[in-house]
């Protein structure tokens, strides 16, 4: 009977269901920044995140999305060894000095550092004698066309050119080139290897400008974990910045107590979600001290079905207006990450509008080149594989059944499909970030700040959405 005694439910508005209004405006495209904030610690050049699914976000995806300066969420719908994998691959992609440093001791064979360069994708392996000291260093060339069964000590290089680290760039660079070489090994004063500098990642470093780096001159990397398995946390925390909480209905005692252990075992930036009501964030903010970010809406993916299923849900611009109003209510600064249903460069101006800081897709990233899914051909055009992590395709892995609910492993809450080719991460996030700045133009924002100050919404009626949309006119095939 209180259902029917309710006076004043919430009206779930969806993105179709608004439109930014414009204002007075003095700002250009080219001056507009759209800089935010993914996590309490860590910003974004673009506020653009991928999915964690599984065929959207693996390393290819989320080392181009740094490189642009956005963030890729690894999947974790794999074992634990293969998710630290992933992020290990993210944070060698490219850094000024590499930390982890893969190497080889001289009497073992030719044929084990040829198998040890393919298999880490490497061209050159540091010599350590017994000691952990650098005694040389083998690369490429020298074992290119070496009797397998020769030793590494007769094929090294043994009088190898180091520097300390100390080193700058530039200095660097001066020293890779005096001296015809690639590789550049980091030595501390009793001669123990503490990294490794190469070319490559020079080369690399400045064919980016806009790449999201840790301190250490990484790129960031963020992996999805379920709030139940602190193993996996521990285990990325080696690797990746940022940990997202990967689960449907976070508002949730257990999910409580779960994330709660976590982030007091963990040095990375935990995001939590997803949350989809003022209560939820209330919650949350007020009851876990460490939260470094909000992942809100629940249901809205294209290919989610669980409002349907469920008949429950939380759209994300609904949502992200709730736990905006919420965390403003409590003077929160931690920033919100709208997830779902964003189809375009309009949905994310609305969403970070609303309250967001950044938004998450899966439909427009599937689409790209660099996704995991499959690329297929029909009647003539590309599409891309695509299905949510509750279809019985993503749950046929079973590595995140526990991202749902217990009552629902019996159903599936997403579908399976093909979203059609868009080309490469670096052409999506050109016209996203275009459409983005044109909109903060209309409003007249200079930044994402002024966006969320500025910003007016008026309702469309149906008929008005339609009117929105090209009408009236016949296109060419």
């Amino acid at each position: 009977m209180s259902f029917w005694k309710e006076t004043n439910m919430d009206t779930l508005i969806t993105f179709n269901d608004v439109l930014l209004l414009p204002g007075l405006s003095s700002a250009e495209p080219k001056d507009i920044n759209i800089n935010s904030r993914i996590t309490l610690r860590f910003s974004l050049v673009l506020p653009f995140v991928s999915s964690p699914m599984d065929t959207v976000t693996e390393e290819e995806m989320a080392i181009e999305l740094a490189r642009q300066g956005g963030l890729g969420v690894l999947h974790r719908n794999c074992t634990k060894e293969e998710a630290v994998h992933m992020a290990r691959k993210v944070k060698r992609a490219e850094s000024f000095i590499i930390s982890e440093v893969f190497t080889i001791r001289p009497d073992e064979t030719v044929k084990n550092a040829t198998e040890l360069m393919n298999q880490y994708n490497v061209h050159g392996l540091p010599v350590l004698n017994d000691d952990e000291n650098l005694i040389g260093i083998v690369t490429w060339r020298d074992i290119r066309f070496a009797d397998d069964n020769l030793k590494v000590t007769d094929v090294m290089t043994k009088d190898v050119i180091t520097a300390t680290d100390e080193v700058s760039l530039d200095e660097a660079k001066t020293i890779l080139h005096k001296h015809r070489i690639e590789k550049l090994p980091i030595v501390d004063s009793n001669g123990k290897l503490n990294g490794l500098i190469t070319i490559k990642d020079i080369l690399l470093k400045g064919k980016y400008p806009n790449a999201v780096r840790d301190n250490e001159g990484r790129l960031l990397c963020g992996a999805a974990i379920s709030p139940f398995d602190l193993d996996r946390a521990k285990a990325l925390d080696k690797y990746a910045d940022i940990l997202v909480m990967d689960v449907a209905h976070f508002h949730n005692e257990n999910c409580f107590r779960g994330a709660r252990e976590i982030m007091n075992n963990v040095s990375a930036d935990v995001i939590v979600g997803n949350i989809g009501t003022y209560e939820a964030a209330i919650d949350t903010l007020s009851r876990l001290e460490d939260v470094a970010g909000l992942r809100v809406g629940i249901g809205s993916g294209s290919i989610c079905s669980t409002s349907m299923v469920t008949r429950a849900g939380a759209p994300t611009l609904f949502a992200t207006l709730q736990v905006a109003k919420a965390s403003t209510e409590l003077g929160s600064k931690v920033p919100i990450c709208s997830d779902g249903g964003i189809k375009n460069s309009g949905d994310i101006a609305v969403a970070l509008a609303a309250g967001a800081s950044a938004c998450m897709m899966g439909n427009i990233f599937a689409g790209c080149r660099e996704s995991p899914g499959r690329l297929i051909a029909l009647e003539g055009k590309y599409y891309k594989q695509y299905y949510g992590m509750g279809s019985i395709a993503a749950r046929k892995a079973r590595f995140s059944l526990d991202r749902y609910s217990q009552p629902s492993k019996d159903i599936a809450e997403g579908v399976e499909g093909f979203v059609p080719y868009r080309g490469t991460i670096s052409d999506v996030i050109t016209e996203l970030a275009g459409g983005l700045k044109a909109a903060l133009g209309y409003v007249g924002a200079r930044d994402l700040d002024e966006l969320k100050q500025k910003a007016k919404f008026g309702i469309l009626t149906p008929a008005g959405m339609q009117e929105m949309q090209p009408h009236d006119i016949i296109t060419p095939k």
